[in-house]
């Protein structure tokens, strides 16, 4: 319940963080926009008296010639001086009337009362529920989405691995095309990085950046105005397979065991292997609440439940979890796995030691899932397929 709590208390934080840092950015805008008219009539002003000061000191000299003319008697000079003072005046008179100076004596801020009734309205940040990590999900309805981009040249594409941003874009990794793909929250292809090696498996870092094993390397991602862009790359002395991200650090399966690293790939511990031949540490997902990891193992057919410190909690097999590939958590705890072989995603319960529901079978035209992630933005799953040009997409009840 602390964990939770703690968790909890600092979302609304960031949430905080965010809109102070929107009205930053508005307040900004407002100030600049103030500076520039400040500015905009400086410079006028400072034209206007500069052209005043000129037109001043030219009748001055003007007329301390005509003076000087007139002591001396000179009524030749003196007759030409004075055309030339008459002429200098017209120039002042049609200065100030052509180029009036306008001035104003105050400057008005009319605020945006769309912004203060807005607020006025809302009666918190958002809301806090309570959820039940073994409450049973259900499905409302299906659609099929297109993943497949122009430029594919492998087809058909293999999702290995899925990832949603706080934003609701989808990442999906294509393990056949070498490729990273951002789509929005409609499918609609948005951006994409290729990335040499084979890529794996996905999980988020940031609200804009995510990390996806390649080979033995972990690269990151991160997305900057609605692109994808290669970050730095960290080498692995292993193969890496599955990944998760836990409070700032880093869980890597590579086939047989499991890892933990810190973000700047230096070894925590080696928390779990398993030598029984195959691909018996295949994925991994680190539950919300910090407590424990899910680990499949896919060779051997199994759900792997193990404590923070690498301990075996529990050993989960069912007719529905052949070949198991990907296991997801989500934001509430609910653990979903996805059975290749057999065809299907289930959800398990918290303690990985019972199914509580067939989420979609090959009942439902489902066929070899490889990857599932959950957007809690419109509660849907997402299902990634090994062969297929489309991903799956399951609306909750």
């Amino acid at each position: 319940m602390e964990v939770s709590y703690n968790e909890t208390l600092q979302e609304i934080r960031d949430m905080r963080d965010k809109l102070n840092a929107y009205l930053d950015e508005l307040e900004n805008a407002t100030l600049k926009e103030l500076d520039k008219i400040r500015t905009r009539f400086q410079t006028s002003l400072k034209k206007d008296v500069d052209i005043c000061s000129r037109l001043k000191d030219e009748l001055q000299e003007l007329g301390e010639a005509v003076q000087g003319l007139c002591d001396k008697s000179k009524k030749e000079m003196e007759f030409i001086a004075g055309w030339k003072c008459l002429d200098k005046i017209q120039e002042c008179e049609t200065y100030l009337k052509e180029s009036p100076v306008k001035i104003p004596s105050s400057m008005n801020f009319k605020a945006n009362i769309d912004i203060e009734q807005y607020l006025s309205k809302m009666s918190g940040l958002g809301s806090i529920e309570v959820m039940n990590p073994n409450q049973v999900l259900k499905v409302k309805r299906k659609s099929e989405y297109n993943i497949q981009i122009s430029s594919d040249t492998n087809l058909p594409c293999f999702i290995t691995g899925i990832c949603i941003l706080p934003s609701g874009h989808v990442i999906v990794v294509d393990y056949k095309n070498k490729r990273v793909k951002l789509f929005d929250q409609q499918y609609n292809v948005v951006s994409h990085c290729d990335v040499s090696g084979d890529l794996l498996d996905i999980c988020l870092i940031t609200s804009s950046s995510v990390a996806v094993t390649v080979d033995s390397d972990v690269q990151f991602i991160s997305v900057r105005k609605g692109q994808l862009i290669n970050e730095r790359r960290i080498r692995l002395p292993h193969g890496a397979a599955g990944i998760a991200h836990h409070h700032e650090t880093l869980f890597v399966t590579s086939v047989s065991s499991l890892y933990h690293y810190t973000l700047t790939g230096t070894l925590i511990k080696k928390l779990y292997e398993d030598k029984g031949g195959g691909i018996t540490v295949c994925r991994c997902a680190v539950c919300p609440a910090g407590d424990m990891i899910y680990v499949t193992n896919n060779s051997q057919h199994k759900l792997i439940t193990l404590a923070m410190d690498g301990t075996l909690i529990s050993t989960f097999t069912d007719p529905e979890l052949r070949h198991p590939y990907c296991v997801h958590v989500t934001w509430a705890g609910h653990v979903l796995v996805c059975g290749n072989t057999s065809n299907a995603v289930i959800q398990v319960d918290r303690e990985g030691k019972k199914k509580l529901a067939t989420l979609l079978s090959q009942n439902d035209g489902l066929s070899s899932p490889t990857s599932v992630c959950v957007n809690k933005n419109v509660d849907q799953i997402t299902v990634g397929l090994y062969n297929k040009n489309q991903i799956i997409v399951l609306e909750l009840k």
